[in-house]
Order: structure tokens, then C-alpha cells, then sequence
């Protein structure tokens, strides 16, 4: 029995006393956990709190033993901290938004020259011109003037030139919908402080010629168009700078199509290439130097020439995140190799994690950093360590697949499923010829200028060999699926099915594994029942989009705007959405009127999914469609659709044409009112007050003034009014005094501008909304930041967005993971009080 107790307590002994490596595996694990809750925690914690947790935590590091993986994570989560709060201190204050400075800086990126447009990032420097925006990085546009034949002086802009210009700036904000693209995200993770146009552009001043690395790769890129005459000169250029510039949205669409993505720009596996061959070179004059063996062993110089050519390869790159990775890796095997240290795949991989994480912890926030991390991972763990070549090359593609498919179907929405045979031809033929020729081009360029012409065309002439191939798989129906967008814990559980179906021969019951893939395939896609309707009013800025969804069926109303050769929301916001929320075709597609904010997205809806009925209003010349008039009826699943204006043989008169539409069921009810006036509201209560009756009605015309009259918002009686209208648009929509008339008839009004895309149910729980920017709430999103900024200020006393309008409050998933509806004027935790409506019968 003592003997027994002897062995508990050295057992004990033992585990408390075990030692963690301050810079193993587990220690990453813990630092990238800690990063990882802060940033995905409901707020920011506050500098000094930061502060004193990183220097807790790095003490309880370096004290060791089981202690330490506790002192990581606490230190991962106050070092994002501190950089989170520096960068949003870096942000433009809401204050200033809107109002125009003369800043003067360097281009710090490759400018992007579109047809009208030219989108750059310029560091504003220590020039005395507005010294309040030192230090700041601000992504900037320059557009030409409507009706140019011929692009301006925008295209004198290059990589590395300082300039003084005049510009208009506003905090970094995006758009907030299903499937849409964190716009605030990406301007952290990229240290963006402000976003803007260029005005005046007679104004700016070039003051100093490009200079810098930004301006060497720009002069080789345009050294590749010139030389390279076959169209796949983009490629070469993406794939010798990481320059993907030229590419266009078709390129990518079939990048995406064939899993192709990683490939393009300079891959972390390109990187690993050039440090081979750079290893390979040294060793070389190693072998036929002996004599330089007495002053360096020649696998210690092999393994600097390998770090010295990643390096410079990722430097040719812009130090982009996958690349950085890489170094780093390489960084970690060459100091093992020159203290004649033993090293793992996992150990150093680790390492560089630590890096990386140390250096950007911000970088978390962007989908390479998790692509490029667990690939490695993958491969590391569940690969042997010897294996024939191919047997080897087959198995790190099963690998790869299963591996990453879970992880890219959340972060894009896509999989593709023809990507593992594609890579199968893609990453021997490109990584081994393409790229080897592109890189050997650039150094000849280097040394001699014209030098590197003739090997660039032989890359483009090689690459153009296997692009009929992808080309071919792109265009196949196995191509690409889009996924619906899944819960949060869709993802776990399907890595959970990745590694049962990894682990080694003999495991049981490994098809079981597929059914933990199932919630991310195949997630629940909140259908309504028969007899209930749902109502998605997306966030496309100043124009108007919104789905109503029956239990099979789904109705577009117009696709939001679209500027010629700018942002078009039916490419950008509409399809994704739709994507999103698992619309795979839509059975009526309604243009309001023809306005540019409202119809403008409508081809790029057409050209992408199936549209068996078109409408619009009488006169309105738009090819396939046929009228909406006033009396027309349908009913899909118990809700009823009824037209109620225009009238027939009303002529055409833009927005007072606009198609008004009535949403009806046992249920509940919806008015969508497109853009029409006070003449037609009061025409409209004249000839049909009954029918006007709704729960939810859509501001008209955006909230202007010379819409929603006090007598057509009485005749609705609604619960509920949903504006649709750009942040800050210089209409001044919606206005206030209108706004403030229908919360005095008694509704909630919700805007996207402070809401992002806003979804309704009217079912038999009643009147149920959620709102994107809540039941998403991120501690960056801007809308809420600026209404806290408001609030701090004084400028607003009552929880209210700067745009005048209500928010519902917490009970909807604001801070809830779950992001639960909440019913519209409940009582149910964080609901705003003095709102309470009875529930819809």
C-alpha cells in the first residue's frame, strides 16, 4: 500500500514538475487559442486591460512547467488586443467622416487600373500638408469624370511615387449580408485607417519619382506585358511577382471552378520550390569548390542559400501572408540545421506560427492564414514520412482535399469538386516548368535588361499547353457547388469528419464519418412552412433588393444598383446572398421600375441563376418581361401576391410606375412599395385602403421627403418599416422627420444602413426579425462603433444608429452565438422597452 502511494505522489511529482517547451506545439496551439477568443469575443477589451494581460501571460510563459500554456493564451489574447485597439485607434474618427484633407504620401501597393476607376492604398507620410493623418494607410479611389472618352491622369499613378492630392475619406465600412464579403475585416487585418475618393484631381502633385521595392515589381510587370505577347502574360506576372492585377472576374470564377486559387500569385509551395533550388545551387558550388568546406560546412551553406532564395522570392512577392509563412518555415529548418538541431515538419511548422502570430496576430483574420497553416498540418500528420514519389503525391492530394474542404467551404461558400483532379495536373506541371521559368525570367531581366523576354514566353507557352484542360473541367456542371451558408458549429464537426476519415486503415465504421459532414453540405436553410413567407431586405447600399421565400418557391424584388464599369450589388450582394440563404432558382423576378439602384443588378441575376417569370411595369421596355398590373394575383403554398398598382395603360413616369406589391398570408402581411410618391400613395388610398393594411411595409422611395404622406402611413397601420439606403448617401435618405412619422404611427423602423440585410418571418411565431449587423455583431463592424462613438459624444442619448432609427436589441443574437430571432416589440432580454406590440394573429 505505501508503495503504491510512493508511485501516486511521484506520479504527481512527475506531472507537475513536467516541463512544457516555451516554443513547442502546444504552446502555438494555446497562443493561437487565445488570439483566436479575443477576436471572435462579443468586445474589444480596453488597452491598459491588453496591456497588463500580455505582460501577466508572458510572465506566466516564462515561468514554465503546466503553468505556462495558461500564461499563452493569456498572452495571445492581450497581444491581439493591443494591436486590434492600435489599429482601430489608427481609424479615420467618425467625426471626420465625410470631410475632405490634403494629404500627402507614397503608393504603397500595385495600383488597380480599371475602366474608370483606379483603386491604390497611399501611406500618408510626415508632410506637413495634414499632419492629423500621419502615419495612416488610406485605400483610395480615383474615378474619371462620366462621359471621358480616354482614361486621366489617374493612370500616371505607379507603385512607390509620392504625391499630394485632395481627398474625401470615411471610415472603413462595407456592406453586411449572407455570404458577403467582411469589408471591415479586411480593412483590419490590412491596417486600412479610412477609405476615399480623390477629388479635384486637377489639383494633385507628383512629388517624388517611384522608388522602393513596390516600384521594382510594377517595372517588371509591365516589363512582362510588353515582352510576352500571348494573353496568359496575366499568369506569368501573377505567378513571377504575385502581381493578379490582370487577371479578370471571369479568370478567377475559373479559378474557383477548378480549385485553382492557391495556385495563383506566389504559393507558399512556390516558395518551398525556389528555396530547394537555391539549396541545390549552393550545394552545387560546394561540391565543385571543395575548398570552401574549411570556412562552412556544406550543409550548413546550402541551407543559408535556401533561406537567402526564399526570401527573396517572397520579397519579389510583396511579402504576401502564404510566402511569409513559408520563410518562416524555411527560417526555422536553417537555424535547426546550423546549431545541429533535429527538427519536425510539425515542430517547425509550429514555430512559425508562433511568428507569424507574434509579428500580425491580425492575420488570423484572413482566410490564407488558416488555409495555408492546416494544409501543412494536414499533410504533416497524417502523411508517413517515406512513401514512392507518386504513391506519396496521390496521398497528399486525398489529404489536402479532405482536409481543406471544410475549412474553404466556410470561408467561401464553394467547393469544387473537379479541384482534386485539376491540382493532380496544376501542381506538378506548374510548380516544376511554369513557375521555375517565370522566376528564372525575372532574375535575367535582373541582370540583363531583355534577358528574361524569351524564358517568360516559354513559361506563358507552357502554361497555355495545360489551360484548355481547366478550361474544359471549369465548364462542367461538377465544377462548382455553392453551399448555403451553415451554423457555427458546422465546421467543427466536419473536421471532426475529416480526421475519422484520415485515420489509418482499420479504424471502424469510417463511412459514419459522413454524417458529421452533413450540417456543413447539407445545412438547414430556415424555410418557412406552408402558409408562412419570409422576407430578406438585403444590404446593398443606396437601391433596393429584397427576396420573399414561400416553402418552394422565391421572388426576387429588383437586384439593387449597378454602375457602369464599377459595383454592381446583383454580382456582388444579390447572388451571394441568394447563394447564401440556398435560393437555387427563382421563379419570379420583379423590376419595380427601371431606375439604375433598382434594376441595375438585374443581368448579372439573370446571367447566374434560372428565372422562370420577369415583370415590370407597363412601358418599360426590358427584354422577356411581361406586365405588372394592378388586379394580377398568384398564390404559392397559402401566401397570396397581389399587384396593386400601376393601373392598366398607366403610362410609364419612372418611379411613380414602380410595381407595389402585396405579400399576404394567414400570418401576417407585407407591403413592398418600390419608389412611388405622395400622388400615387394618395391614389393608391383612395382605390385600395384595405388592401394597403400591412405588418411590414418598405419605406417608399428610400425615406424621402416627398414620399410615405401621413396618410398612406396610416392606412398601412404597420408594424414594422424597412428602409433601404446607403450609409451617409448624399440624398439624405431617409430623412429624420420621416423616419420619426412612422414611429409616431406606431412602427419600428430599421434601416440596412445600421442593420445590414434585415430578415422577417411571419409565421405562426408572429412577427419575427433579425438583423445581420446584430446577430453577427462583431466588435469591428462599424455601424456599431459609430453609434457607440455617438452615444460616448453625447450626439445621441437613446440606443439609436447615427441614421435616426431603432435598433431591436440584444435578443436576437446580438451577443449569442445562436443569433435567435427575436419577435418584433417582445419582452424578451435586451429588447427595447416602450416598443411592445401584440403578436401578430
Amino acid at each position: 500500500m505505501a508503495s503504491n502511494q510512493t508511485g501516486k505522489a511521484r506520479g504527481r511529482s512527475a506531472f507537475t514538475t513536467m516541463d512544457v517547451p516555451a516554443f513547442g506545439k502546444a504552446t502555438a496551439v494555446c497562443f493561437l487559442l487565445g488570439i483566436c477568443a479575443a477576436l471572435w469575443a462579443p468586445v474589444l477589451l480596453p488597452l491598459p486591460i491588453c496591456g497588463l494581460l500580455a505582460a501577466f501571460g508572458i510572465a506566466l510563459w516564462w515561468r514554465g512547467r503546466t503553468v505556462r500554456l495558461v500564461g499563452v493564451a493569456l498572452a495571445g489574447i492581450g497581444w491581439v488586443g493591443l494591436h486590434a485597439g492600435w489599429v482601430l485607434a489608427a481609424q479615420l474618427p467618425f467625426a471626420w467622416e465625410g470631410h475632405e484633407f490634403t494629404v500627402a504620401g507614397t503608393i504603397a501597393n500595385l495600383p488597380e487600373h480599371d475602366v474608370r476607376r483606379t483603386r491604390f492604398q497611399l501611406q500618408v507620410d510626415g508632410d506637413d500638408a495634414n499632419p492629423r493623418l500621419q502615419g495612416r494607410r488610406l485605400q483610395l479611389s480615383w474615378y474619371d469624370d462620366f462621359g471621358t472618352a480616354s482614361a486621366g491622369p489617374r493612370m500616371q499613378l505607379h507603385a512607390g511615387q509620392r504625391w499630394r492630392m485632395q481627398v474625401r475619406l470615411r471610415v472603413p465600412r462595407g456592406l453586411s449580408n449572407p455570404g458577403g464579403f467582411d469589408a471591415e475585416r479586411h480593412a483590419l487585418a490590412q491596417r486600412i485607417g479610412a477609405t476615399g475618393l480623390v477629388r479635384a484631381p486637377e489639383t494633385a502633385r507628383l512629388l517624388a519619382p517611384p522608388s522602393g521595392l513596390a516600384a521594382w515589381r510594377q517595372r517588371m510587370a509591365t516589363r512582362i506585358a510588353a515582352q510576352v505577347p500571348s494573353a496568359s502574360s496575366r499568369y506569368v506576372q501573377a505567378l513571377a511577382l504575385g502581381d493578379t492585377r490582370g487577371l479578370t472576374d471571369e479568370d478567377w470564377q475559373l479559378l474557383r471552378a477548378t480549385g485553382l486559387t492557391h495556385l495563383i500569385a506566389i504559393s507558399g509551395f512556390h516558395v518551398g520550390m525556389v528555396a530547394v533550388c537555391g539549396a541545390w545551387l549552393i550545394g552545387g558550388i560546394w561540391r565543385g569548390l571543395p575548398w570552401l568546406g574549411r570556412y562552412w560546412p556544406r550543409p550548413q551553406a546550402a541551407a543559408a542559400g535556401a533561406f537567402i532564395a526564399a526570401l527573396v522570392y517572397a520579397a519579389v512577392a510583396g511579402f504576401a501572408l502564404p510566402t511569409v509563412r513559408t520563410v518562416l518555415m524555411v527560417a526555422v529548418i536553417v537555424l535547426a540545421r546550423l546549431w545541429r538541431r533535429p527538427f519536425d515538419v510539425l515542430g517547425s511548422l509550429g514555430l512559425a506560427a508562433l511568428a507569424v502570430l507574434l509579428v500580425d496576430p491580425l492575420s488570423v483574420l484572413s482566410a490564407g492564414f488558416w488555409l495555408s497553416f492546416a494544409g501543412v498540418a494536414w499533410l504533416a500528420w497524417c502523411l508517413p514520412e517515406r512513401m514512392h514519389w507518386f504513391r506519396g503525391f496521390l496521398s497528399a492530394q486525398r489529404v489536402a482535399t479532405l482536409g481543406l474542404l471544410p475549412l474553404s467551404a466556410t470561408l467561401f461558400g464553394q467547393a469544387s469538386a473537379v479541384g482534386p483532379l485539376a491540382n493532380l495536373v496544376a501542381i506538378p506541371w506548374w510548380s516544376l516548368v511554369v513557375v521555375p521559368l517565370a522566376v528564372l525570367g525575372t532574375a535575367l531581366e535582373v541582370v540583363w535588361s531583355g534577358g528574361g523576354a524569351f524564358v517568360w514566353r516559354a513559361s506563358a507557352w507552357c502554361f497555355d499547353l495545360s489551360w484548355p484542360l481547366f478550361e474544359s473541367l471549369a465548364g462542367s456542371r461538377f465544377s462548382l457547388w455553392w453551399l448555403p451558408e451553415p451554423a457555427w458549429f458546422a465546421l467543427p464537426l466536419a473536421l471532426l469528419g475529416a480526421l475519422w476519415m484520415l485515420l489509418p486503415t482499420g479504424v471502424p465504421a469510417k463511412p459514419l464519418a459522413l454524417l458529421l459532414w452533413l450540417p456543413l453540405l447539407m445545412p438547414w436553410r430556415e424555410l418557412p412552412a406552408k402558409g408562412e413567407f419570409e422576407l430578406v431586405m438585403m444590404d446593398v447600399g443606396q437601391g433596393l433588393a429584397v427576396l420573399v421565400r414561400t416553402r418552394y418557391h422565391a421572388l426576387l424584388y429588383d437586384a439593387g444598383p449597378a454602375v457602369r464599369d464599377g459595383f454592381d450589388a446583383g454580382e456582388r450582394v444579390v447572388v451571394p446572398t441568394l447563394r447564401a440563404l440556398g435560393v437555387e432558382r427563382l421563379d419570379r423576378l420583379v423590376i419595380s421600375h427601371g431606375d439604375h439602384d433598382h434594376a441595375g443588378g438585374v443581368p448579372a441575376v439573370q446571367a447566374t441563376l434560372p428565372v422562370n417569370g420577369l415583370h415590370a411595369p407597363p412601358g418599360l421596355t426590358w427584354q422577356g418581361a411581361t406586365d405588372c398590373v394592378a388586379g394580377e394575383r398568384w398564390e404559392w403554398e397559402g401566401v397570396r401576391f397581389e399587384y396593386l398598382h400601376p393601373v392598366a395603360d398607366f403610362p410609364y413616369l419612372r418611379n411613380e410606375s414602380s410595381c407595389v406589391l402585396k405579400v399576404a398570408s394567414r400570418f401576417g402581411s407585407a407591403l413592398l412599395t418600390g419608389d412611388v410618391g405622395e400622388v400615387i400613395e394618395r391614389g393608391l388610398v383612395k382605390r385600395s385602403r384595405s388592401a394597403l393594411k400591412a405588418d411590414v411595409v418598405l419605406l417608399p422611395h428610400h425615406g424621402s421627403g416627398n414620399s410615405s404622406s401621413p396618410g398612406f402611413v396610416k392606412a398601412t397601420d404597420a408594424r414594422l418599416a424597412l428602409v433601404s439606403a446607403g450609409h451617409g448617401n448624399r440624398f439624405g435618405h431617409p430623412r429624420r422627420d420621416v423616419v420619426a412619422r412612422w414611429q409616431r404611427a406606431g412602427a419600428e423602423v430599421l434601416g440596412t444602413a445600421g442593420s445590414g440585410a434585415v430578415r422577417v418571418w411571419l409565421g405562426r411565431g408572429g412577427l419575427q426579425l433579425r438583423e445581420r449587423r446584430i446577430a453577427r455583431s462583431r466588435w469591428w463592424d462599424a455601424a456599431e462603433r459609430a453609434r457607440a462613438a455617438a452615444i460616448l459624444s453625447g450626439i445621441e442619448q437613446t440606443a439609436r444608429a447615427p441614421e435616426g432609427l431603432e435598433r431591436v436589441g440584444t435578443g436576437q443574437g446580438r451577443r449569442m452565438a445562436d443569433a435567435a430571432v427575436v419577435a418584433v416589440g417582445g419582452v424578451g432580454v435586451g429588447d427595447r422597452p416602450g416598443a411592445f406590440l401584440e403578436p401578430a394573429p
